[in-house]
């Protein structure tokens, strides 16, 4: 038995960020409805066309989850979510601003009829403020919380290549769900949970502020460099491709010179012993290391990184992911049926020994809507 077996929950989602949270918790067991507007449903099932016909988005999103039409201004539809709301133990929410309140589904008026409900409502700024009726989407988000600022090259800013604003605040309601479950076992009262995206990433770019705020250095925009840490990044080898390496501490850079660059004067050289000495001096750093490299194709030099004890990496494509090795060896994936067809779907990162995650078949729109009309009819 999967730990939310027997856990009912209801999303009025769209996108990336409720959706995200709301498969975590189908992959444990819970079961998850999916309400979604009719003949269009969630907007991301739009986004592309990619896997079998289907949105690389929702494919990634929303397996395991039941579909329903409502039109939810309709009075017929709206008892049909009542009465699924009334046996649901949460709410998940993503709406426009106002529109929940307006809907008579926000967390005051379903908790005051019951107390036990886990209500999480996810928006882009909170609930009040003077942001708190704009719309929020993760470029967006990026740019408010200076990741766009700390990323890109010193010529250009750019995004972070992945949702990766909806993706942190999706984990911060997933997290703050299952605390609020486990709070409900113990004491039997349920909760009221909010998570906005400025405070999900506003969390992740805390150390670039204090960086930048009590350092009184303007951040840095480094390309595939680290700002504040060398060597960390890309070198080029010998066959044209690229190792990144990353060196955490003053030890491992001394190992570094003795047993890769074979310099080992360059370990005391004050220009570089500590840290901040050699992030100022980064740029001396990168062709020594390139010039060690020189001579070697990019397998020969991970080996010898390996073998030094240096964490380094192969600058791989996303679409390599499938077939990495390690994943492979490890057995981490599990095919799962959507409407177009099969597709590989990666397990869950967090292993708990003995379980296996749900991994159930992602839906059409409107796969459940008779199953579950007939189940929650008046």
């Amino acid at each position: 038995m999967l730990p939310l077996e027997g856990t009912t929950v209801v999303a009025l989602e769209q996108a990336v960020a409720a959706p995200f949270a709301t498969r975590q918790l189908a992959d444990l067991g819970a079961r998850v409805i999916k309400v979604e507007r009719p003949g269009e449903g969630d907007f991301s099932r739009g986004y592309d066309r990619a896997v079998h016909g289907d949105s690389s988005y929702f494919v990634w999103l929303n397996r395991g989850k039941e579909s329903i039409e409502l039109d939810i201004k309709d009075p017929a539809d709206r008892r049909v979510l009542d009465a699924m709301i009334s046996t649901a133990d949460v709410v998940v929410q993503n709406l426009v601003p106002g529109a929940v309140e307006r809907l008579g589904l926000d967390a005051a008026t379903l908790r005051a009829a019951r107390p036990e409900l886990v209500h999480c409502s996810i928006s882009g700024y909170g609930t009040d403020g003077p942001y708190r009726a704009k719309k929020a989407y993760d470029l967006l988000v990026q740019c408010e919380t200076g990741l766009v600022t700390a990323t890109g090259t010193p010529d250009e800013p750019c995004k972070v290549g992945i949702s990766v604003a909806d993706i942190a605040t999706g984990m911060y309601a997933y997290s703050g769900i299952l605390t609020a479950l486990l709070d409900r076992a113990r004491h039997g009262n349920g909760a009221t949970v909010e998570v906005a995206m400025i405070d999900a990433v506003a969390e992740w770019m805390v150390q670039p502020a204090y960086y930048a705020t009590y350092g009184g250095l303007e951040t840095r925009r480094t390309g595939a460099k680290h700002a504040s840490i060398a060597p960390y990044g890309p070198y080029e080898t010998g066959d044209g491709n690229q190792v990144f390496l990353g060196i955490q501490s003053d030890r491992e850079w001394v190992r570094l010179c003795h047993e890769v660059l074979r310099r080992p004067d360059l370990a005391g050289d004050r220009r570089f012993a500590r840290n901040p000495e050699r992030v100022a001096n980064d740029h001396l750093i990168t062709p020594l290391i390139e010039s060690a490299f020189a001579t070697s194709d990019a397998d020969s030099v991970v080996r010898l990184l390996d073998a030094a004890g240096i964490a380094c990496a192969r600058l791989r494509r996303p679409v390599e992911l499938v077939t990495h090795p390690q994943l492979v060896a490890r057995d981490r994936w599990r095919q799962v049926h959507a409407a177009g067809g099969v597709v590989q779907a990666l397990l869950p990162p967090v292993v708990i020994a003995g379980q296996e995650p749900a991994m159930k078949p992602v839906p059409a729109l409107g796969e459940h809507s008779d199953a579950l009309r007939a189940e929650f009819a008046s």
